[in-house]
């Protein structure tokens, strides 16, 4: 017996798809005109992943779709549409064709008999784990429209707060990039036209003039090396990001850089708050929750730690102590975390920090950026004022000489 995604038609030419069980062609055929319907088309129907090729590259549902999904699967679910009537609405939906697609085999595969996580953990390199371990915990706990309501939140507060980082860190990055091209600019065709003009009279260049006309003149004469081992630096080091201890370096060095490291911790203590609040409201009990949230820390460093954190819950070490004991969050989410677990109210307590925490993420990238904007404008004006210095030092003092 075979599987088979047909498309066929009535007498009143209406068209029909779906999956059938045939022995061959032919019997498909003739089971769909029992049926009265006649087949226009078919294939093999194998419920694998369909191909990622417009998706750039990715292979991923972006997750502004996810969240939509979420938040109407749970609408739908909650109004008493049955899982299957859901999944066929939104299949009409306008998605992404890749979407809609791989929604058409989760469709297919319900259909069949199987288990909604197990049809979405068929394609566990398009959705993330986290959102298939959610639905697989809202099916044991029976709180399916919760957990889709729960998820869609989840998704639309940490999309806020990643645009909310990008936002912030924006402006000093452009103000690096405008320092780099002005000195560029300045190297490559201010210094030699000064120096050119200038060459006439004879004036010996001392001191950081020498110094700005030397460095000018190697930029000019190593400009295409210059660009070349850019590339190559960029090569590498992405290259080594990809490499597994690479990876772990760049996400040290990302929690321990000045300024820059404070945000990220503060970013992935609020991930951790509402992921682990939204596991243990859904059922899953301590133990299970500590392994399914380190997919989401999004630290090789900090998810090093907070593993042996979950190993020393399991020998019977309260939450509290153990991320104490690895220093893996700040003090006030320990404090909170301790206070759930002497009341019995875990899930509750972290469902009401999460805003704290949220709020707590927008502070530090507020404090950070007032504190980065004016050593970047410093710096950019420090370094542009040493080149006009340069540049003009010469001319002040024939100027100088010429008044004596």
């Amino acid at each position: 017996m075979q599987k088979y995604k047909y498309t066929a038609v009535n007498l009143q030419k209406q068209k029909f798809s779906g999956i059938f069980i045939a022995n061959d062609e032919h019997d498909l055929a003739v089971q769909l005109a029992k049926q009265n319907l006649y087949l226009i088309s078919f294939k093999v129907y194998k419920g694998v992943t369909p191909s990622s090729f417009f998706t750039l590259g990715t292979g991923k549902v972006k997750l502004s779709e996810l969240t939509t999904f979420c938040r109407q699967y749970a609408i739908m679910i909650n109004s008493g549409m049955s899982l299957m009537a859901g999944l066929d609405c939104l299949r009409a939906q306008p998605y992404t064709d890749f979407f809609k697609s791989i929604l058409d085999v989760v469709y297919e595969d319900v259909k069949g008999g199987i288990m909604l996580s197990e049809a979405f953990n068929k394609h566990d390199k398009v959705f993330p784990e986290f959102f298939r371990s959610m639905i697989y915990v809202g099916e044991l706990s029976g709180r399916l429209e919760t957990v889709f309501n729960s998820l869609a939140d989840y998704y639309e507060t940490d999309a806020k707060i990643k645009k909310k980082t990008k936002s912030a860190l924006s402006y000093p990055i452009m103000l690096g990039a405008m320092t780099i091209g002005i000195v560029l600019a300045m190297m490559l065709f201010i210094v030699p036209t000064f120096r050119s003009s200038l060459s006439s009279l004879e004036i010996e260049a001392e001191g950081i003039t020498k110094i700005v006309y030397d460095m000018s003149d190697f930029m000019l004469e190593n400009w295409k090396p210059a660009i070349i081992g850019v590339f190559v630096f960029v090569g590498v080091a992405f290259g080594f990001g990809k490499t597994k201890k690479g990876s772990y370096f760049y996400d040290v060095l990302k929690i321990k850089l000045p300024l820059i490291g404070t945000v990220q911790v503060d970013l992935i203590t609020a991930r951790f708050a509402r992921g682990f609040a939204l596991l243990l409201t859904s059922g899953m009990d301590i133990a299970d929750a500590m392994q399914s949230i380190q997919v989401l820390l999004g630290n090789q460093d900090v998810s090093a730690r907070f593993k042996k954190a979950t190993d020393e819950v399991l020998q019977g070490m309260s939450l509290a102590m153990a991320l104490n004991k690895y220093k893996i969050f700040p003090e006030m989410l320990i404090q909170m975390v301790s206070v759930g677990e002497k009341t019995n109210s875990l899930d509750d307590v972290l469902s009401r920090s999460c805003a704290f925490f949220d709020d707590q993420v927008e502070t530090t990238l507020t404090s950070v950026t007032s504190k980065i904007q004016p050593i970047m404008m410093i710096f950019m004006g420090g370094v542009v004022g040493v080149l006009f210095i340069a540049i003009y030092s010469p001319m002040i003092s024939i100027m100088t000489t010429l008044g004596g």
